[in-house]
């Protein structure tokens, strides 16, 4: 069952995106003839919301909204896998009711939206997810990578996979003779920003030379269109090596690497370990909060919330209500479906505060 949700969730969004670059290009999602901006159709009563963003959670929301509608009949949710920039964008631009994003929005993307949509922003966290390193190998089926090994692949000063350092903490595997194909994110990307903010946590070459954000330089590597993009790049091609969501790489059969985390313990990534870089992590009033390079010995070190970005006032009240029911039957309800799908649910400490948020919109 799992399996076939998620198949027909990487479906839906093939259909999504195909219609991404349109989306972008005119300034937002297009909607239904007869279709008022509050929601309602001619002769309807049904009310509609539009949402884009981050791929990172995109499965997921997926299979949120199909059984959420299930149960409330007069509700239409549409979701578009855009890149967690594309959310931004049109949140700000008023295309769509909610955006979404797996980096907190700067503090200028806060203002600059603010004064466009006449309201304040809220974010509202839903899961955490595990931002991990895929690898095409045939015959490997562990590889661990340290913080400076992992680093070095990404800036380009290790090119092979049978370097000295990586074979030095592969001890009996077969690393083969052959270039490291790094595979990264085309677009702008939340689930970018929280890999590239690691990398400049441990890697002071990497802060002073690439940076950390949702769009970077990167020093070499192909791209990847959204973490679906990232993934069938590093399945299609051996030796490959790229960073995606950690129920992307599962659902299609990747292999992942443990990584040293910053205890230096190596942790392969998993819902528990996921949840244990929550551990200590003191929650800020606006809930925009990082949880990179945990120092609990047990977390794993590449792990990242996902928010859904919302005006805490809509122009119209139906679809205010109707937003807000959906998001807290997403935390009220959506817990099993997530961890199906390899996402970490809220801990018990965020989940009130996350719905807190959620009430302050009108």
């Amino acid at each position: 069952m799992k399996r076939r949700l998620f198949a027909l969730s990487l479906l839906l969004a093939g259909a999504f995106l195909l219609c991404s670059a349109c989306l972008v290009a005119c300034g937002g999602v297009p909607r239904s003839p007869g279709e008022s901006q509050d929601g309602s159709t001619d002769g309807s009563s049904t009310v509609r919301l539009e949402g884009a963003g981050a791929t990172f959670p995109q499965p997921l929301y997926l299979e949120w909204i199909g059984a959420f509608i299930q149960e409330r009949k007069g509700i239409r949710i549409n979701y578009q896998g855009i890149g967690s920039g594309g959310g931004i964008q049109q949140l700000t631009q008023g295309t769509v009711d909610f955006g979404a994003s797996d980096a907190p929005m700067k503090d200028e993307e806060i203002a600059a939206a603010e004064a466009a949509g006449g309201a304040k922003v809220l974010h509202i966290p839903m899961v955490f997810g595990a931002v991990v390193l895929a690898y095409n190998l045939k015959g490997v089926e562990h590889l661990r990578l340290d913080q400076e090994s992992l680093a070095g692949i990404f800036l380009g000063t290790i090119t092979r996979w049978d370097d000295a350092a990586i074979a030095a903490l592969n001890p009996g595997s077969e690393l083969p003779a052959t270039d490291i194909l790094v595979v990264h994110r085309s677009d702008a990307s939340g689930t970018t920003s929280i890999f590239t903010t690691y990398l400049a946590q441990i890697s002071a070459e990497w802060s002073a030379s690439v940076g950390q954000g949702k769009d970077v330089k990167w020093p070499v590597g192909v791209g990847g269109q959204g973490n679906d993009g990232v993934a069938a790049v590093v399945r299609q091609q051996p030796g490959a090596l790229g960073y995606v969501e950690l129920s992307y790489a599962l659902e299609t059969g990747l292999s992942v690497a443990t990584l040293q985390n910053k205890a230096g313990n190596y942790v392969a990534p998993s819902l528990e370990s996921t949840l244990a870089a929550a551990k200590g992590v003191d929650f800020p009033e606006d809930l925009r909060f990082s949880l990179s390079n945990s120092a609990a010995p047990d977390a794993y070190p590449i792990v990242g919330a996902t928010w859904l970005l919302v005006y805490d006032r809509m122009e119209s009240p139906a679809q205010a209500v109707a937003l807000k029911a959906f998001l807290t039957w997403c935390l009220e309800n959506g817990a099993t479906v997530a961890r199906e799908l390899n996402y970490a649910p809220l801990p018990d400490e965020l989940r009130p505060l996350a719905q807190a948020k959620i009430d302050q919109m009108q």
